[in-house]
Order: C-alpha cells, then structure tokens, then sequence
C-alpha cells in the first residue's frame, strides 16, 4: 500500500503542468501581475426603475403601517432640531481631477458607482523587447517566493514601497492568460500571466515610483490594451 502511494505521488509529479515551484518539470515561466484598484467613494445613483419599485413598496407597506398615537409622532419630529442639528452635505460626485482630467490623481471618478480605477505603469515588461518602455501592471517573475501572492506583493512593494494601506483580495490568482512568444521578441519562450486583486484602503494619495503611470476606468483600460480586450473585458469589466 505504501509502495503504490509513492508510485502515484510520482505519477502525479511528474504529468503537471506546473506547480509553484520553480524547479517545476515544464520550463513555462509564471509572471504575478497585480490590478491595483480604488473602489468607488459615493454611492451610485438609483436607476429610476429600481427607486420606482422602492416607492411602490413603501407606499404598499403604508397601508398596513402600525398607527401610533399623536403624542408620540409629535416627538418624534420633533427629534435632531435642537441646537445638536447639522445639515448633511453629501460629497460630489465630480472632483477638480475630473474637470481638468487629471489621471494621475487618486480622486477621480468618486461617483463612478462600482467601476474602479486601476493602476498601470511604464517601463519593461516580460514578454517585450529590452528597453522598449510599454504600459503594463506591477508584476515580476516568479522565482523563489513562497506562494504566488507573495511575489504579487512585492511586485506592488517595487512600485508603492509600502503595503499598509493596500488590500490583497484572496490569496488565489482571479485569473489568467497563456501568452505566446511575440511578433517582436520571438526569442522570449511562452509564459503564463497570472492576475490578482489588490485595492487601495483608508487613503486618498498614493506614491508611486515609476516612469510613468495614469489611473483609468474599467472601460478605458481596453484603450490601453486592445490585443487583450476580449480577456479582459471577461475577467474585469463584466
């Protein structure tokens, strides 16, 4: 019994693909990129089919309300208009970086209901010639860490220098890209792209140290990458 356990545990070894590490049996390289998002700060306005429903509903629910007395409605509105009331602002929808379209400020886009913006940075990227500068996401090859996410973040660490106002969505990849040798660099072998999900906590400034980087919108990221955006459109944008 103990013989055939070794003998799968080899088969096993053997017949994968790859595994997390790097003495893996394929020569496939594994590169940890990381979309970097700030979720969106003022609620989404309602669309009117849903504050339709909404109203129906409580004017349904009026009608078998419980009926209190008059004495106790009194007091109730007469409740927050004591010295104590403050008038409630909400916050705007459309920020300074939104008039004048500034993209490297992390207030954009406050009222962009649950569209994200997500980072990218310049320079070079596995896959691409040497020295030519292309836009990509923080990512490195993976090598010696112990997991797959703690190259991701240092792949992020290289570009922000601090992780403490970042937060790691799981610690599995949301998905992945075989990429092919390309056009340009047909001596750089195949390799597999592997994302994962990091967003932007209790902080609206974020130092990034980079040739160049712009924040963008769910749908604006497709301009960046056309070659990918049917892939991308399945793993971020729906």
């Amino acid at each position: 019994m103990q013989r055939s356990c070794r003998s799968l545990s080899r088969f096993l070894a053997s017949n994968r693909g790859f595994c997390t590490s790097s003495k893996g049996s394929r020569n496939d390289k594994i590169v940890a990129s990381v979309l970097f998002e700030r979720l969106s700060v003022v609620i989404p306005k309602i669309d009117p089919v849903v504050y339709g429903f909404q109203e129906f509903s409580f004017r349904w629910r009026q009608q078998f309300r419980r009926a209190y007395p008059e004495e106790f409605l009194q007091k109730s509105d007469a409740r927050g208009k004591g010295e104590y009331h403050i008038d409630f602002v909400p916050a705007p929808r459309i920020t300074e970086a939104d008039k004048i379209n500034d993209k490297k400020n992390l207030n954009l886009i406050y009222g962009f209901g649950t569209t994200v913006s997500i980072m990218k940075v310049i320079g070079d990227s596995y896959g691409t010639p040497k020295g030519q500068d292309v836009w990509h996401f923080p990512e490195k090859v993976y090598k010696s860490e112990e997991t797959l996410r703690k190259c991701t973040e240092s792949a992020l660490e290289s570009v922000i220098g601090d992780l403490s106002h970042t937060y790691f969505v799981g610690n599995a990849p949301m998905g992945h890209i075989a990429m092919p040798p390309g056009e340009k660099n047909k001596d750089t072998p195949s390799f597999k792209r592997f994302f994962f999900k990091s967003q932007v906590i209790a902080t609206n400034k974020v130092d990034i140290k980079s040739k160049d980087f712009v924040w963008v919108t769910k749908d604006e990221l497709l301009e960046y990458f056309p070659e990918h955006s049917e892939y991308l459109t399945k793993m971020i944008v729906s």
